[in-house]
């Protein structure tokens, strides 16, 4: 497995061009290549193609924002693709940073992996990256009136609006979030013996 990982850190290092590679880390057996948003299409397409990673398996979206107790100085999203090469054995992560906090945006690789479509979309309904050139990005997983992203750490717990069937108006309307915040750690009352014998 060593000689695996070895071996793709240094046709890595080959194929892509030293402005192609922000950093390329090796954890707990895995790689991680973080690649530059601008050049991100054209190295998609040498991964599939060169190095023969036909297959992308996942894409997640990650806001960064609190992370390391609120430490992280860097770009606050990120898309995470995890490539698998089913000829080699082996996979890989790819990290791609939004170059905007305020209006996340990384162009889609729905051409390359025509797989990642529904990823691609999950990643733009709960985190807001918008995926350019994605011939489908719409929500996925909320509903089309969902106000917000939910999985963006700044999303109240409570969420902004709650929905319920209303039988006057025989529809499902929305109304303002009624629900009043409660302490939910439940609270054990035991007996003066319990546990003696």
């Amino acid at each position: 497995m060593a000689s695996r990982i070895s071996d793709l850190m240094d046709r890595l290092q080959s194929a892509l061009s030293e402005p192609e590679i922000v950093s390329l880390k090796l954890a707990l057996d895995e790689i991680t290549l973080v690649v530059p948003a601008s050049a991100w299409l054209s190295i998609a397409y040498k991964l599939r193609d060169l190095l023969g990673f036909e297959t992308c398996v996942d894409v997640c979206g990650i806001d960064y924002s609190i992370y390391g107790d609120g430490n992280w100085e860097d770009r606050r999203f990120a898309a995470v693709y995890h490539l698998l090469s089913i000829a080699h054995n082996i996979r890989l992560r790819v990290r791609v940073f939004c170059p905007d906090d305020n209006a996340p945006e990384v162009v889609s690789v729905n051409e390359v992996w025509p797989g990642v479509n529904w990823f691609e979309r999950e990643a733009y309904d709960l985190f807001g990256i918008v995926f350019t050139g994605h011939p489908d990005l719409r929500r996925i997983l909320t509903d089309y009136g969902f106000v917000g992203h939910p999985f963006r750490k700044d999303f109240p717990t409570s969420g902004y609006v709650e929905m319920r069937y209303d039988e006057t108006e025989g529809r499902v309307v929305y109304q303002p979030v009624t629900i009043d915040p409660r302490e939910v750690v439940p609270r054990v009352i035991r007996e003066e013996q319990y546990g003696d014998r």
